[in-house]
């Protein structure tokens, strides 16, 4: 028998987004000013008062290990969010506390799937759900939105794709990458499907508080009994309180998942950094007005880049209710010419523009849409009116 890598492993595909960010980084590196619409962190710094209560941590010597599923006390504030924010009551021994919002997800499907489960995922997602998904040894089951329902799927379109072995379905409202946010009535139409063939809803609201537009967020969970009994809701603290690096996500599920989930993370990795927990305690009960600021300055950005996009040839956005992401069709664009060489596909597109115009962009193949690019509005006006001067200058160059 030969040495060889596990097939698992071997079909797993790599982040699109983290390999675009890091050629990005590479180019920077080498002195190159590149405009990074690449990867979805926020560029604000995590609030002072968070970075206290760590540094609080370290000096009183909370470095430890914690129980596997997280604090008693950061496990009471997660509850009491829930209770206030998303008007669903989950008791202490109902949540978990991982290592960010992906080893959260990754936790709910190693839980819940048995090999072959499918999984509906509504198209366009983020990449990262299908690879999960395999890796729990499950079967992504896509379903394919557009633009004449705003990117969202239909309770239809998924009735559709129900079959004897649909385990659950993910919803992702905002949306990453399209930034769209589902309806009440469109998540109870939804929810009610997971009811009548039971199954589980995975409602990933890690972009809950970054809303615009009067537009409002729903909580899956809080609209009856029997869609709570079915429902695992996840977030996270990396998007609202611009804390990527410090990988804290949490959920809310039934006891016997929570259980289930706390027992595989003892073996896997333990409990989530201790210190980081205790700067979540304060990002959760403590003063919440830079999140107001972000979500205010994300919005400026969202309405001035929907309007320059809008004013270039051959691309076209809608208009992005939530998160922090333009989402972006250049299908128009797709097979014209730059320097005389056919633009074939859209990875194609975000190298010539990374190599020729400094730009680094995210190609959705990998979201399910091959003929539309992400943009994160996750950078100072400055560097997004470049951003956008540069993208422009290379769309008016094809012929």
């Amino acid at each position: 028998m030969s040495l060889s890598l596990s097939k698992k492993a071997t079909g797993v595909k790599p982040s699109s987004t983290l390999a675009i960010s890091a050629k990005a980084g590479e180019l920077k590196a080498q002195g190159i000013d590149v405009v990074g619409f690449g990867a979805g962190e926020p560029d604000f710094k995590t609030p002072d008062d968070i970075c206290n209560a760590a540094i609080k941590a370290i000096r009183d010597g909370f470095t430890k290990y914690t129980p596997a599923s997280g604090t008693a006390e950061l496990k009471e504030v997660i509850a009491k969010k829930f209770e206030d924010f998303n008007h669903i009551h989950y008791d202490p021994d109902q949540i978990v506390i991982s290592n960010g919002g992906k080893h959260t997800l990754t936790n709910v499907f190693m839980t819940i799937l048995n090999k072959g489960d499918e999984v509906i995922i509504p198209a366009p997602y983020w990449l990262s759900y299908p690879e999960m998904v395999r890796l729990a040894d499950g079967k992504p089951v896509f379903v394919y939105a557009d633009k004449s329902t705003s990117y969202k799927v239909s309770a239809k379109q998924i009735e559709d794709a129900i079959t004897e072995k649909t385990k659950a379905i993910i919803i992702n409202s905002p949306n990453n990458p399209t930034g769209m946010i589902y309806t009440k009535k469109e998540l109870h139409d939804i929810a009610d499907l997971a009811v009548k063939y039971d199954f589980y809803i995975i409602s990933d609201e890690i972009y809950e508080y970054l809303i615009y537009g009067g537009e409002k967020h729903h909580s899956v969970a809080s609209f009856s009994k029997k869609i709570y009994d079915r429902t695992i809701t996840c977030s996270g603290l990396s998007k609202t309180y611009s804390m990527t690096g410090w990988r804290i996500g949490y959920c809310g599920a039934p006891k016997e998942i929570a259980k289930a989930m706390g027992a595989i993370q003892s073996h896997l990795t333990s409990n989530a950094n201790s210190i980081a927990q205790k700067a979540a305690v304060e990002a959760i009960s403590g003063p919440q007005g830079t999140v107001e600021i972000m979500r205010k300055e994300f919005n400026k950005r969202r309405l001035f880049m929907l309007e320059r996009i809008n004013a270039m040839p051959h691309v076209h956005m809608m208009e992005p209710h939530g998160a922090f992401y333009a989402f972006v069709d250049v299908s128009e664009a797709l097979g014209m010419k730059y320097k005389g060489n056919k633009i074939t596909d859209t990875m194609m597109m975000a190298q010539v523009l990374l190599d020729d115009f400094h730009v680094a962009l995210v190609p959705c193949t990998d979201f399910g849409f091959p003929d539309h690019v992400r943009l994160s509005y996750v950078l100072g006006f400055s560097q997004i009116e470049k951003g956008m001067d540069r993208i422009e200058r290379f769309l008016k160059e094809l012929t």
